[in-house]
């Protein structure tokens, strides 16, 4: 799927794997992630054989001109879960609407595991 929207020079339409390179840029920038992770095993099996793993650890959902966001990230041994977790919706929800122009409903934050 994709995002549409139109303006006085045309209509423009962001895929949802554009929207996952932005989204795991700003995760990786965002102080105590460590990595992005796959959700399951099968998942992490079937991206080796991939070209490429933009997208791994980010899920992206759109309806209509609404993005919903889930991170799946390892975080590092001893900083705030709490702080890391709203930085990390915060700096998403801010790029990615400065990216495409729409609202981000949700960022949701799924802490797989610490690294340390």
């Amino acid at each position: 799927m994709s995002v549409n929207t139109s303006n006085a020079n045309g209509k423009i339409s962001i895929s949802d794997a554009a929207i996952a390179k932005v989204t795991k840029n700003a995760t990786l920038e965002c102080y105590g992630i460590v990595d992005t992770v796959s959700r399951r095993f099968k998942d992490t099996f079937s991206e080796l054989f991939k070209k490429q793993s933009s997208g791994r650890g980010i899920k992206v959902v759109t309806s209509g001109d609404r993005i919903f966001i889930d991170v799946y990230v390892i975080i590092k041994y001893g900083v705030s879960i709490n702080a890391v977790a709203e930085s990390l919706k915060e700096s998403v929800k801010y790029r990615v609407e400065k990216f495409t122009g729409m609202i981000v409903d949700t960022v949701n934050v799924n802490i797989i595991g610490v690294k340390l």
